[in-house]
């Protein structure tokens, strides 16, 4: 089996649409980075830290927190044990519900202190970054629209360079946390990019999706289907109620960045035919 060849027909799928340039990254990037994550994954033990929440007006978007269930779900069914790093109001929404570590929000001075001390507490031996933005060159945070939003974000990123332990960063747009591995790529997208870097880099056109690739490469390598029994909509109307928005449309409606719930309950049944062909 060619796991190389399956890795690039996953990032092939997952950059089909390439509505914010995922494509051009995609060139810059060595193929087989999802089988490379899936690698970390396979054999997981103790604890994964898995960041997540990009901040929208004063709630948080569905893009993200989807897919950061998704790996939770499965890194607990791996046998290891997963907490949800991520500040308030996402962590205050879904504590009861699942581990999480909640994190302060718009204390830059103090972050990276912070996170030595959690990653002291949990000694992880794996970190993950979903959909969090990413500090840029000037130590400010931006979204899409290139508004400052460092007031309202919780820093995720020292728990990366700093973690003893290796790290993947998943991102859709250029200013997510792990995009600073393909820096000279991102001058030509229209958005203030994140410098820091991760061990590994995840691309997809909706990082939610990216998720769910990485979940169908470790389905190929562990012969296991990890996608069966996922319900993305149900997620979706968990978050929702819980006060979640589309990162596009700023609306509370069960879609991510824009796109309607089929368009990803498609995307993820195309992933799981392509682990069935495996």
């Amino acid at each position: 089996m060619n796991h190389l060849h399956i890795s690039q027909q996953i990032e092939d799928v997952l950059t089909a649409k390439n509505p914010r340039g995922m494509k051009i990254l995609q060139a810059a990037l060595s193929p087989g980075y999802y089988y490379r994550a899936a690698k970390m994954l396979q054999n997981i033990s103790g604890h994964v830290l898995i960041g997540t929440g990009f901040p929208v007006t004063n709630t948080y978007e569905t893009d993200g927190p989807v897919g950061a269930i998704a790996l939770y779900r499965a890194i607990e069914a791996l046998g290891a044990t997963p907490v949800l790093v991520c500040g308030a109001p996402l962590a205050d929404a879904i504590n009861s519900d699942f581990r999480v570590h909640k994190i302060t929000v718009g204390e830059p001075a103090t972050s990276a202190q912070e996170a030595q001390l959690v990653i002291d507490r949990y000694q992880p031996s794996l970190v993950i970054s979903i959909e969090r933005p990413g500090m840029a060159a000037d130590g400010h945070y931006y979204n899409m629209r290139g508004e400052n939003i460092s007031e309202r974000c919780a820093s995720f990123d020292y728990f990366l360079t700093l973690a003893d332990c290796p790290t993947i960063g998943i991102g859709d747009g250029g200013n997510e946390i792990g995009m600073g591995n393909v820096a000279d790529t991102l001058t030509g997208l229209n958005i203030i990019p994140s410098a820091t870097c991760c061990d590994e880099l995840l691309i997809a056109d909706v990082s939610n999706w990216a998720a769910h690739g990485l979940l169908a490469m470790l389905s190929v390598i562990s012969e296991t289907d990890m996608l069966e029994g996922w319900d993305n909509l149900a997620v979706l109307q968990y978050l929702s109620e819980r006060g979640s928005v589309d990162g596009v449309t700023r609306e509370n409606t069960l879609t991510e960045d824009g796109l309607h719930a089929d368009i990803s309950e498609e995307l993820i049944q195309n992933l799981r035919k392509i682990i069935k062909k495996y």
